[in-house]
């Protein structure tokens, strides 16, 4: 066989998710509004000796390093998408930045929770006007790099094959899902959600005397973001292991290629990258097709970007059936 003809039969790992370039610049801004806001209170509580500013600046310097994470996630799955020594590309490397930032909002939460417990049993004086002040300027930022991270899949998610059942509509939806962008979009709803808690307890504060509603807001903040981690931390860590993402899925396969004397006696199906999925199936019958053939069959499936099939002959599969 002439080598250009094994030429054709190749083929990119490429499974970068549809909107990665999009991704990366909209968390590449973001970081630039997280960074530019931190600095900006670590300036002015040194200046007023505001420990509220202070500490809410050195709070987002965390999810400025998170982000940052995602960011060069996605730079460096850009950059790398044609390299040989990914097996399956770099799509994946979007659910790793994810999961290690899931990793980073969960001791976010237990800090937020300790640090809460702290001032619940030992109050400390707060500066009730900057505080509210810097609260309400961190909620805009953050309601403004929210708006910027919002998912940009959702007409993927809307999409679908009227043959196909709600099941594995959802198992469509996850499999269009960015890890990745989903940490980034937690680590902004995370300050919103402080800066929202910390605008109700402080009021109570500055109008009733309500000391303590501060810290409960934030025993309560770190259970959401805690909730927000554990979601985070299934959702990537099970591409990673290479789950099934789609059982509906899974048995679409095998309805469509067990026709006639065919059976399929092994089906391994796995996330690739966003949007993306691998399978390898065997194929056992009396008398087996081209592995072509058996592609051709799956064709109608847009998920899968990968397909493997291998086939064996055995004579007494028709009877079996």
């Amino acid at each position: 066989m002439h080598s250009d003809s094994v030429e054709s039969w190749r083929h990119e790992h490429v499974f970068l998710g549809v909107d990665h370039d999009r991704n990366e610049r909209r968390t590449w801004i973001v970081i630039a509004l997280t960074a530019v806001m931190m600095v900006g209170e670590i300036i002015a509580g040194a200046m007023f000796g505001s420990m509220a500013l202070l500490a809410d600046g050195f709070h987002m310097a965390t999810h400025a390093g998170a982000l940052t994470i995602a960011a060069v996630a996605y730079l460096y799955a850009r950059r790398h998408a044609h390299d040989a020594h990914f097996t399956f590309g770099t799509g994946k490397l979007g659910e790793l930045a994810g999961y290690s930032s899931a990793v980073i909002l969960a001791v976010i939460a237990l800090l937020i929770g300790f640090e809460s417990v702290l001032r619940l049993t030992a109050p400390i004086p707060i500066q009730f006007n900057e505080a509210i002040a810097v609260a309400i300027l961190g909620l805009l930022v953050n309601l403004a790099s929210a708006w910027l991270l919002r998912d940009g899949d959702h007409h993927d998610r809307q999409h679908h094959d009227h043959g196909w059942h709600d099941d594995h509509r959802r198992g469509h939806a996850h499999g269009h899902q960015d890890h990745n962008l989903h940490s980034a979009y937690f680590h902004v709803l995370t300050d919103a959600l402080t800066s929202v808690l910390a605008i109700i307890g402080l009021l109570a504060g500055r109008f009733y005397g309500w000391l303590w509603m501060d810290p409960l807001m934030g025993i309560v903040g770190g259970v959401v973001i805690a909730r927000w981690s554990w979601g985070l931390l299934r959702g990537a860590g099970a591409v990673l292991l290479d789950t099934v993402p789609d059982s509906a899925l899974s048995e679409r396969i095998r309805h469509t290629l067990e026709q006639g004397g065919d059976r399929v006696s092994d089906l391994h199906l796995w996330r690739i990258g966003p949007g993306h999925m691998a399978v390898i199936v065997s194929v056992v019958s009396d008398r087996p097709q081209a592995p072509g053939y058996y592609k051709a069959k799956l064709q109608g499936l847009s998920q899968l970007s990968h397909v493997t099939i291998e086939t064996h002959r055995c004579e007494h599969v028709r009877q079996a059936a």
